[in-house]
């Protein structure tokens, strides 16, 4: 008769149940969002070190009368009231809406024409043609003032130009014009901030998936309706950060005017950012100036959340 061998079963091997995992408090931070913290903190110090401090250092002197040397008065918001009251301020405030359209609205609809030629013309040597309407942003702006400046000037290439093609009667000293004098500023404003606006609406248009424009040439679409039912929507949100760049720009120009013009000819190219030096070192009006450098950007952050919100509301 065959063994039969009956095999015993095997240990069972029984652990030890788990502990649950204690329930971490709300709030609490673990090892890992320490650690995440930790490379946060030195660039939050240095921000705080270098623009929360002074922006609250600023709201703190708005509230003075002070020249800078002698003991501050408290005046509250009486610096805050002559910047609605005085009227070189209000002037000031206006010419920078006015540098808005040249610097923001001009260069945004010349980039996308620019941008849109040399997308979707397949232009041969495009890096060089990006390079040169690029080149403004690069140099330095003290640079350019002094270069329009010299451009401008009664006997500068402009009023050459003029004598050229026989408008010599328009020539003129564009930057001692009380009528033309801002806006000549301007236009250097638009030459600078086209590139910028260029090249990001070139980046923008790069993106779009050429079967788009291949359905809609089949539906008989022509190059005005292809810009319009798909080249401008794709490129909403690069819309608004050169609106956000550009706007930016134009409020806080500073070099610009001290270079050209120097405010004037009287105060016809004062801007906001201007009066802050001019308050601050010129006048001795510590308080007046900082008054309006707050002002200034409360409406810089007011504009530009009002650029991104309905960025994103037109890219929903």
């Amino acid at each position: 008769m065959a063994d039969q061998r009956v095999a015993a079963p095997a240990a069972v091997r029984t652990d030890p149940p788990s502990r649950p995992r204690p329930a971490r408090r709300r709030g609490s931070l673990g090892p890992s969002r320490w650690v995440a913290l930790g490379y946060v903190l030195p660039g939050l110090a240095v921000y705080a070190a270098f623009v929360l401090y002074p922006l609250g250092r600023s709201v703190h002197l708005s509230l003075f009368d002070w020249d800078g040397l002698t003991l501050a008065t408290f005046v509250g918001i009486g610096n805050y009231l002559e910047v609605v009251t005085d009227e070189e301020l209000r002037a000031a405030f206006g010419h920078a809406l006015v540098l808005i359209v040249f610097f923001a609205l001009l260069p945004t609809a010349i980039g996308l024409v620019l941008a849109a030629v040399l997308t979707r013309a397949k232009v041969r040597g495009l890096p060089f043609f990006r390079t040169v309407v690029f080149l403004p942003q690069v140099v330095a702006m003290v640079v350019v003032g002094v270069a329009w400046r010299q451009l401008y000037a009664p006997d500068g290439s402009v009023n050459d130009l003029l004598d050229l093609v026989g408008l010599d009667g328009l020539a003129r000293a564009w930057l001692g014009d009380t009528t033309f004098a801002l806006p000549a500023v301007g236009v250097i404003g638009t030459w600078v901030q086209t590139g910028l606006v260029t090249v990001l609406l070139m980046a923008g248009m790069s993106r779009i998936p050429d079967q788009l424009y291949e359905a809609a040439r089949l539906d008989g679409a022509g190059p005005v309706r292809e810009f319009f039912a798909i080249t401008l929507p794709s490129v909403r949100g690069e819309l608004a950060v050169a609106l956000t760049l550009t706007v930016i720009a134009a409020l806080k120009t500073f070099d610009l005017i001290y270079i050209t013009t120097g405010g004037g000819p009287g105060n016809r190219t004062s801007v906001p950012s201007f009066e802050v030096y001019n308050r601050a070192f010129r006048l001795g009006e510590v308080g007046s100036a900082a008054a309006v450098g707050v002002t200034l950007t409360v409406i810089i952050f007011a504009i530009n959340l009002a650029v991104a919100r309905i960025g994103e509301r037109e890219a929903r």
